[in-house]
Formats: C-alpha cells, sequence, structure tokens
C-alpha cells in the first residue's frame, strides 16, 4: 500500500474549464480572475478578493497595503513556513518574533504583548495548519497599539473563528492556491481579502505593475497577477471547498479514536463551538518523530514534517538577525516533535485505518522488553 500526504483533484469539470479558458479568455487577466475574485470575497463574506500569483506576493502586498514600511517591525510567528517572514522583509519591514501556544501552534497573544513598542506598524498571525489563532486578543492587542492585523491564512480556507472565515477578520487576510492547500489553483497563486477599499485598490495595483490605468502608473508596482487558467481552475475547487473540509474533519476525528490510546504522542487540536479547523495538515507529536516517520515510509505512508527548522534558526536569519537556539523555546520543541501524517479528502477509511495501524505498531514495537 502507498499512501500520499496530499493528492490533487482533478475531473473533467477542471479540464473543460481550462479549455474554455484557453479558447475564450486573454490569457492575462481574463474574465474567469474576475470572476473568481468576485466569488471568493462572497465565500468568505468580505468585500475584496484581489488574487496575486503568489501566497508570498498577497502577504507582501497587503502588509504594504496596510503601511508596513523601511523601519517598522511587524510581529509574526517563528513556526511557520519561511515566506510569512520574508513578506516582511520585502515589504521594507523587519519581522519581530513571538513565540507560539504549544497546544495550537498559533502565536501566543501573551509573547506578543511582552514585546510591543511604537515601530509596531502590524500584527501577522497565522492559522497554522488549519487552525484558528487566537484572533479576539490578537486584534484586541493591535487596537490598542494602533497598528494593522494581517492574517496568513495560506493553510486554513474556511476555517471558523467564532462564527467568521479566518481571513476576513484583520485589516486584511491572505490566502495561498500553491497545490498542498485544500484548494488549489494548479501552481502558484494566492489573493488578498479585505473590506477595505483602498487596501483593496493598493493591491490591485501593485500586482499589476502600479497601473492606474492602461499606461498611467501612480506606484512602483509589481508583476504579480494570477494567471487566466489558474483562476478557471480555482473556481471549480471553490466550488468544492467546504464539503473538502468536512471530509477532513471527518478524517481527523477517526484518526483521534483511533490514536487515542497512545500516551506517546499528543493529537492535534481540536475544535470546539467556537472554532472550527479544516486540517490542512494533520500533525502529531511524539518525542520520537524521527523513528516513527521513518518506519512509515517503510511502510509506504508518505509524511511530512513542518518545520524542522523554525525562521528564526535559518541560515539567512541568523547572519541578518543574530538569532540563535533558545530564543522561542516552544517553536524549537515543535520543529522537533511534530509530525504530518496523511490527510486530504481523498484518503479511503481502509488507509485511515492502516497509518494508525502502523503507528500501533512502532510504539508496541519499542515497548516490547529487550531480550539483552
Amino acid at each position: 500500500m502507498r499512501i500520499r500526504l496530499v493528492k490533487q483533484f482533478m475531473d473533467e469539470e477542471i479540464v473543460e474549464a481550462v479549455i474554455q479558458a484557453l479558447q475564450n479568455e486573454k490569457a492575462v487577466m481574463g474574465e474567469s480572475v474576475f470572476k473568481f475574485e468576485e466569488e471568493l470575497a462572497r465565500y468568505f463574506g468580505v468585500k475584496y478578493a484581489v488574487t496575486t500569483n503568489s501566497g508570498t506576493h498577497a502577504l507582501q502586498f497587503a502588509l504594504m497595503a496596510v503601511g508596513v514600511k523601511a523601519g517598522k517591525k511587524v510581529v509574526t510567528t517563528p513556526y511557520s513556513f519561511i515566506a510569512t517572514a520574508n513578506s516582511v522583509i520585502h515589504a521594507g519591514g523587519i519581522p519581530v518574533f513571538a513565540d507560539v501556544r504549544e497546544d495550537t501552534y498559533n502565536l501566543d497573544p501573551n509573547k506578543i504583548s511582552e514585546i510591543l513598542d511604537e515601530d509596531v506598524s502590524a500584527i501577522l498571525p497565522v492559522h497554522l495548519f488549519g487552525y484558528p489563532a487566537d484572533m479576539d486578543e490578537i486584534c484586541s492587542i493591535a487596537e490598542d497599539l494602533g497598528s494593522a492585523v494581517v492574517e496568513d491564512a495560506c493553510q486554513a480556507h474556511g476555517a471558523i473563528y467564532k462564527g467568521r472565515k479566518v481571513g476576513g477578520i484583520g485589516d486584511a487576510g491572505c490566502l495561498s492556491f500553491y497545490p498542498t492547500k485544500n484548494m488549489s489553483v494548479f501552481g502558484d497563486g494566492g489573493a488578498v481579502l479585505t473590506n477595505d477599499d483602498e487596501i483593496a485598490e493598493t493591491v490591485r495595483k501593485l500586482r499589476d505593475c502600479g497601473r492606474r490605468s492602461r499606461y498611467v502608473h501612480d506606484m512602483i508596482g509589481y508583476t504579480a497577477r494570477l494567471n487566466t487558467i489558474n483562476a478557471a481552475i480555482g473556481r471549480i475547487q471553490l466550488r468544492h471547498l467546504d464539503e473538502w473540509n468536512e471530509r477532513r474533519r471527518r478524517i481527523a476525528e477517526r484518526y483521534d479514536e483511533l490514536l487515542s490510546d497512545i500516551d506517546e504522542i499528543i493529537l492535534p487540536p481540536h475544535g470546539d463551538h467556537g472554532i472550527k479547523p479544516v486540517y490542512h495538515l494533520y500533525t502529531i507529536r511524539t518525542e520520537r518523530r524521527d523513528a516513527l516517520k521513518k518506519w512509515l515510509e517503510e511502510s509506504g505512508i508518505e509524511c511530512g514534517v513542518y518545520y524542522p527548522l523554525p525562521i528564526h534558526l535559518q541560515p539567512i536569519y541568523r547572519k541578518l538577525f543574530n538569532y540563535h537556539e533558545g530564543s522561542y523555546p516552544v517553536s524549537e520543541k515543535l520543529s522537533k516533535t511534530c509530525l504530518s501524517i496523511p490527510i486530504h479528502p481523498f484518503l479511503k477509511n481502509d488507509e485511515i485505518k492502516y497509518v494508525s495501524e502502523k503507528i500501533h505498531e512502532f510504539f508496541d514495537k519499542i515497548a516490547e522488553p529487550s531480550d539483552r
């Protein structure tokens, strides 16, 4: 048996949408792009969705649009993909890290409060692995400071926080449509969500060469538009998102049932009456992470380690900011113990059972008394 960590969705409807876009639309900024933006805005409950060619550019442009500039700090997490912090630097700002909560893997509001000063112009929470961050506390801190909140919802399409979809809670929210996400565009792609007219207009200009009109430019912009074909694919995938997210939740519940009796692992955070995660990844924790990963992969089960090296310990961040081990102990602990096991909407029940059985076998094996 070979079980993939993630799996792409492809059907006739997507193929037809691609052919339709190729035959009838402009290759750049075609009709599908604007329809996709309208549908995204409606789904996330915001006024505007502005697409970009990547989640990284979505984050960069959102930060620039809320006022991040040279010398200004942005508080974010060291336990995320490096693009989260890189986007701050691309926007001209300085990333400043606060450690995460051990139970949710997301920014700890108490740690944010410890590092605030007048140079902080934005807070950038990440809804890691599809679990919502503590948005009430984060937004309250930002409001008291007079700073903006930009949500990195790149792993959390459709996750619910107290009745609202994440990405639509702060001043702006950002999505990635990379192929591993809960919905994708079969390549790179992203979007900025906002209710603010000025933020939306600024992002539109930044992604399209700084245009005010076709040959009039009043900003130094970028060429960072989403391709029409990608948008056509995204429109189809968006229609399936709720169905796929619900399947992910059911798979997570089944894993919870099958793995809850293993004392040596910690299961992912659960939702409650106010929080509905979307399980972009189902991430367990164990002190025997590397050995378990090797065992599962030898059994045909693909696994992932997100992330083996926190951002502050990446070589370039050590060089730029002189970070060292021990700076953010919770993030460093998670990076050594977290293991993501297969979860995607097309995972079969017998595959879920097989993965769980193999994890049990591993811990049963190491619990056996030695013959020596």
